[in-house]
């Protein structure tokens, strides 16, 4: 099966798409383009958008963010209604999980709406456990955050790495 959407680096250039979609997807919660602006030039963060090809060019239907350090940090998934239930969200968080692994990182945490049901649902199927509450933490609705951790796997060195300084 072929990946759902093509990913690459978020940039100041997608932000007019992010920005008319974040209030559809984060309520009054969303991000304003200020915030994305500091989070694409701070040091540590991965933004990945999601494309898919359309009509002459490509249209952003969801993106992602990672902030860095030994448990790094999911900072935003989000993809566009129409494109919702394709593997997109999997995709990223698969990437995001890459990335982290990459950069050294144990663990990933993140928060979610304790009401989002298919947030959990997606990241539980991604290895992530819930650690607690953060009561009230989407302050502009009042809405509880749930907290959910998953601890990173190592894969295997390169072929022959079990060897160094064996001797």
């Amino acid at each position: 099966m072929s990946a759902p959407a093509r990913l690459r680096p978020l940039t100041p250039a997608d932000l007019d798409r992010v920005l008319a979609l974040e209030p559809q997807l984060f309520g009054r919660g969303a991000w304003s383009r200020q915030v994305y602006a500091e989070e694409l030039t701070t040091a540590g963060r991965t933004y990945l958008a999601a494309v898919v090809d359309e009509g002459p060019g490509e249209l952003l239907v969801g993106w992602a963010g990672l902030a860095a350090g030994e448990e790094a940090q999911v900072m935003t998934i989000g993809v566009a209604p129409g494109y919702r239930r394709r593997g997109i969200a999997t995709q990223m968080l698969g990437a995001l999980l890459d990335v982290a692994r990459d950069q050294g990182a144990h663990s990933v945490l993140l928060e979610v709406r304790a009401s989002d049901d298919g947030a959990q649902a997606l990241y539980a199927r991604a290895g992530f456990v819930p650690i607690g509450r953060r009561r009230h933490y989407y302050v502009a609705e009042g809405e509880d955050a749930i907290v959910m951790r998953t601890q990173l796997r190592r894969g295997p060195g390169p072929i022959g790495s079990e060897q160094v300084g064996a001797r």
